[in-house]
């Protein structure tokens, strides 16, 4: 009877240590991340190393800071910047926003988790990794992105009022250096945003949830993960507000 008892308070004891070791693994976390989500979130930003671009994590948070200048060429820059590059297609009507350098900081969260109440995107919505702004799928004032389009310059972005260049779409710069399914940013709740090519199939908003996203394995998040897909089709980015809590950013 004695043996039983040791024998059963052992098999006790292997079981208990299994079921806890299940509840901290951090592949079943809402994120469904690797074992260091920040440290990911910095690589992306660190790695690309464009100028004007820093990062670091501070608590629970990806800081980057940004000047928001491109780190390519476009029409938005004077024509003596030797950044200048000219773009002649002819439904290109050019803004008359110039480039110009602010400084935004982001702070995003380093444990993104599916929100219990979406929030409304508005203004920057997340921050690419060359540290070029995100922006929703409107123009100024809420209005139909369409109005606005014909501004986009060849790597499909385009500086607004206070001379901020953003992308609404496409930031095409970084798919054809990077990469049709690369890795390209993250949204202000922390969740990442990938190129258009999903396991070789380009694609639609029909194929994304109602916030523009999916749950799988990419490069980086080989366990599987929330992300967002950018489309060739309207909302672009993001649907309807965040799958997560957003952070901030200021300027």
């Amino acid at each position: 009877m004695f043996k039983n008892s040791i024998l059963f308070i052992a098999i006790m004891v292997v079981v208990s240590c299994k079921t806890n070791d299940a509840t901290v693994d951090p592949t079943t976390t809402t994120t469904g991340s690797d074992t260091n989500y920040a440290s990911l979130m910095l690589k992306a930003y660190t790695d690309y190393a464009s100028p004007g671009v820093t990062a670091k994590i501070d608590g629970d948070y990806l800081v980057v800071t940004t000047t928001t200048v491109p780190d390519h060429k476009s029409p938005y820059f004077p024509t003596t910047d030797s950044r200048y590059e000219a773009y002649t297609a002819s439904t290109f009507r050019k803004n008359p926003n110039p480039i110009t350098a602010t400084t935004i900081t982001y702070r995003i969260p380093t444990k993104p988790a599916k929100a219990s109440s979406s929030q409304a995107t508005q203004g920057s919505i997340g921050v690419a990794l060359n540290g070029v702004p995100f922006y929703n799928q409107y123009a100024a004032m809420n209005q139909p992105l369409a109005n606005e389009a014909a501004g986009f310059d060849q790597y499909y972005g385009h500086p607004q009022h206070q001379g901020i260049y953003h992308y609404h779409i496409e930031p095409k710069y970084l798919t054809t250096k990077l990469g049709n399914s690369a890795l390209l940013g993250f949204l202000l709740d922390g969740f990442p945003v990938y190129g258009p090519v999903v396991d070789g199939k380009t694609m639609t908003s029909k194929d994304l949830d109602t916030y523009h996203g999916r749950t799988g394995k990419t490069k980086e998040y080989p366990n599987g993960i929330y992300h967002y897909v950018i489309t060739a089709d309207d909302p672009f980015i993001n649907g309807s507000g965040y799958y997560g809590t957003p952070g901030t950013y200021t300027n």
